[in-house]
């Protein structure tokens, strides 16, 4: 896999120079010409290193890199490059963490060079996937991450359930990008409950031209234009019983022949399906497929909801805030302790949607808090005994005690529940984590339910079949 390089120049001639070098020396290289597109781009992908010219037509390097380091983002290595009159700034730059600068006229071997040796310490430095989590710090949601590069090696056809809003898109993106790492591929997503029934047909398969009135044109449909990548069918379990006797086919030849047409077309796709509904529930009403059903549920991945996985909430919060801040210039927030614990008391009936839209909620109205059981009240699902139960005042020392049950327990999943190495990272001995975890009843349930109910090499929540 390439390692990915963040290259920042609004010099439309160097900035393109530069791109073409970095990705004939074997680089991926993201060319981004304002610190705002930057910001985002740095929001939503990992690189091994960042490339920036200081001077910037929105905003100077300077200011980018501390609204960068502020907004609780893990960065890149990063490298400057500046112009001689703008040494001091540069020499700031290194204090404020910055890796290093080079000076135009900028000498192209040196900044290879720099570049290469910053990669390979990223490289070797480089968290594992379950202790970065892309999609989750749950012991869940790393193994399902975890399980991702054998389907993307082995899989073709992957069925991901889940309730509305548990982020099931987001984790066909992350196996997509397993797939397709360097980002050439097609990821071509269809909501198929979103389109009528009588364009059904012509949206997943395409229509010739002259195949109904008002097709003046060969139309591909998503089918095709996710040729070579990967096709996303978001709900499938509403799609009409018509379609899933089509749908069967293609899925089992790989072929589609367009409406109005004759000729079979050839695809070469990695299909991934979701559905918030129980299909095992619905073919036994008659309601979906039984053959549609065997076919679509080969590998099998569940979400949980937000609410079975408290940990992920702040880490996602904290991920959704960055971003925020980020795309919209705003100085970073984050939620005091009070809010922290309204955040994991609510049972977020919407999931990782509702959690993200509250949020950006807060950050346009200019909110004072980010959140609060008043501004959650407005959302459906919520119980306001419940409400004013997580926003009682408490004791201090049992607000302390969940703060230390929870980080510890935090603690223990960001290193796999390894007593002695756990306990090194927090600065205690063994045996005073042995005894906090005692005291404040901190046991491995959900990991032990979950070895408990899986067979050997498997998970409960990543069926193979």
């Amino acid at each position: 896999m390439k390692q990915r390089i963040c290259l920042i120049e609004d010099d439309a001639i160097m900035g393109e120079a530069l791109s073409e070098r970095l990705d004939l020396e074997g680089y991926a290289c993201d060319w981004f010409q304002s610190a705002e597109a930057a910001m985002r781009g740095l929001g939503k992908k990992r690189y091994a290193v960042a490339v920036s010219d200081i001077r910037l037509p929105d905003m100077s390097g300077e200011t980018l890199f501390q609204r960068l380091r502020e907004s609780g983002l893990e960065l890149p290595p990063f490298l400057f490059i500046t112009a001689h009159g703008a040494i001091d700034q540069a020499v700031r730059l290194l204090k404020l963490g910055a890796e290093d600068y080079l000076s135009k006229p900028l000498d192209i071997r040196a900044l290879l060079g720099k570049v290469r040796e910053l990669a390979e310490r990223a490289e070797h430095a480089r968290p594992s996937a379950r202790e970065a989590g892309e999609l989750g710090i749950s012991a869940v949601m790393r193994r399902i991450e975890a399980t991702l590069p054998r389907l993307a090696q082995h899989a073709d056809t992957v069925l991901i359930t889940g309730e509305s809003g548990v982020g099931k898109e987001w984790v066909a993106q992350a196996l997509h990008r397993q797939f397709d790492p360097e980002g050439r591929k097609p990821f071509v997503a269809v909501n198929c409950g979103a389109i009528p029934e009588t364009l059904l047909e012509s949206e997943l398969f395409g229509h010739v031209k002259g195949a109904f009135t008002g097709a003046i044109r060969d139309k591909p449909g998503v089918f095709e234009q996710a040729d070579g990548g990967t096709l996303f069918l978001d709900e499938i379990g509403d799609m009409p019983l018509t379609m899933q006797v089509k749908l069967l086919r293609v899925i089992q030849d790989r072929q589609v022949v367009k409406l109005g047409g004759e000729k079979s077309i050839p695809v070469s796709i990695k299909l991934i399906c979701a559905t918030h509904q129980d299909l095992k529930e619905m073919v036994r009403k008659g309601e979906f497929r039984e053959d549609l059903y065997y076919r679509v549920h080969v590998m099998h991945l569940h979400v949980p909801p937000l609410r079975e996985r408290k940990e992920d909430i702040l880490w996602l919060a904290a991920r959704f805030m960055a971003e925020l801040c980020g795309s919209k210039g705003l100085p970073p927030r984050q939620p005091d302790p009070m809010e922290e614990r309204t955040l994991t008391d609510y049972p977020w009936p919407g999931n990782i949607r509702e959690l993200k839209h509250s949020l950006e909620r807060a950050c346009i109205l200019g909110a004072q808090a980010l959140v609060s059981a008043e501004s959650l009240s407005e959302y459906p699902g919520l119980d306001p005994a419940s409400t004013a139960e997580a926003t009682s005042p408490e004791r201090l020392t049992d607000f302390l005690a969940k703060s230390e049950r929870g980080y510890i327990t935090y603690m223990l999943e960001q290193h796999a529940w390894r007593i002695t190495e756990t306990a090194g990272h927090l600065g205690i001995t063994r045996k005073a984590l042995w005894d906090k975890m005692r005291r404040l009843g901190v046991a491995r349930v959900d990991a032990a339910k979950l070895d408990a109910a899986a067979p050997s090499g498997t998970h409960p929540d990543v069926t193979l079949k």
